[in-house]
């Protein structure tokens, strides 16, 4: 029989991480967000949580888990704040995962122990102003020039590219042609403060406010050779990879906001008096709710199962898409009807369910779009 029970250190982490959630996170989240200010300090303490390493071994300063262990923290963070939850998220599976998957020891030994210990974030520079979904119709172009990458393009909506501890940014250029005549794309870690490499100012978004995102460009930014991230021409592909990956960490965010949205509805349906009683005595309110936790639910096996697969080494891209595509059409439809719960004050951003609604969107949207993920999962049936 299936058994999702968590075991006892994981069960141990998401108590952990949900009580840091509620005592740290929650009382200070909303004012960043309202400044749209990046919360260093938070992150630092995430970072001595042991967040960042969750998935990495030990003999790289990671905690020795698994990518799981990964999606039930990032669950607990989006329970209270998306921003800190997917800065978590893209710092790991986004911005050490590479170098770990693919890299040269010797890359995984310099970076490794700080990305794990949250003293230094990288990013993952793939999409590009003009690209969006077309990740393989990348323009930024690197040649090798006396032992040295030297890179020139842009890239659009990259997290943790800009903040007081990004350290590194690995982006992937065209280098070359392939015998079949199409791009060879290869990808390049750059650290931060590279000559050439400039980071633009921080997007002004609809939601994950207190997160950093911004454009990065690069001009004749040279590094040197040993800076290629795996095989030379194998780099959209390696991306590719660690994307699959990131569904189910950003499916595990979507349903830790979803579940927020039950826990800020079932408080808020206790507490509000309408027409003499509680609105939670309303059938219409207990519906809504009772609707809410099963989509929320529902979800989590979702994620559960595709982390699953991954870790026994089995295909899991089809239940990656599954999960990520449910997961965030959840999100956004439990962030709708927490907000119809709350009336006219869950239009206000003092109420969490404000700041949710806002989060919600992206969901549907980053790390492949609903519409992707509907192409990959019928591609993956034989149909097209």
């Amino acid at each position: 029989m299936l058994d999702y029970r968590l075991s006892d250190e994981t069960e141990s982490l998401r108590r952990t991480v949900r009580e840091f959630a509620q005592e740290v996170i929650a009382p200070q989240i909303g004012e960043f967000y309202e400044r749209d200010e990046f919360p260093t300090h938070i992150v630092r303490q995430m970072g001595e949580l042991g967040l960042f390493g969750l998935p990495f071994p030990e003999e790289y300063g990671g905690a020795g888990g698994t990518y799981f262990d990964l999606c039930v923290a990032l669950e607990e963070l989006a329970r209270v704040d998306s921003s800190m939850a997917i800065t978590v998220e893209a710092g790991v599976s986004l911005g050490a995962m590479p170098i770990f998957r693919f890299g040269t020891e010797e890359q995984k030994k310099e970076w490794l122990p700080r990305l794990c210990a949250g003293e230094a974030l990288g990013a993952f520079g793939l999409t590009e102003p003009g690209g969006g979904s077309d990740a393989g119709a990348t323009r930024t172009a690197a040649r090798l020039e006396d032992g040295h990458w030297v890179i020139n393009g842009s890239k659009a909506f990259i997290t943790n590219s800009g903040t007081d501890l990004t350290q590194l940014v690995i982006v992937t250029a065209v280098t070359g042609t392939r015998p079949d005549g199409g791009k060879e794309i290869s990808a390049i870690l750059v650290p931060s403060g590279t000559p050439g490499f400039v980071v633009g100012q921080r997007y002004s978004k609809v939601g994950w406010n207190a997160s950093d995102t911004r454009e990065l460009s690069f001009t004749d930014v040279r590094v040197p050779e040993e800076n290629l991230v795996g095989e030379r021409g194998r780099g959209y592909a390696q991306f590719l990879s660690i994307l699959d990956e990131g569904r189910i960490a950003i499916s595990a965010l979507s349903v830790g906001l979803a579940q927020g949205c039950v826990d800020e509805s079932v408080k808020y349906a206790g507490e509000r008096e309408a027409f003499g009683q509680v609105i939670g005595k309303n059938q219409a309110i207990q519906f809504m709710i009772a609707d809410m936790e099963v989509r929320a639910s529902t979800a989590r096996l979702a994620y559960y199962r595709a982390a699953e697969k991954m870790l026994r080494g089995e295909p899991f891209k089809r239940e990656a898409s599954i999960a990520k595509l449910y997961s965030s059409e959840v999100a956004m439809d439990n962030a709708r009807y927490a907000t119809q719960v709350h009336g006219g004050y869950g239009f206000m951003n003092e109420f969490p369910v404000g700041r949710f609604y806002r989060d919600a969107k992206i969901l549907e949207i980053g790390e492949g779009t609903s519409e992707v993920q509907r192409m990959l999962i019928a591609r993956d049936l034989g149909v097209g």
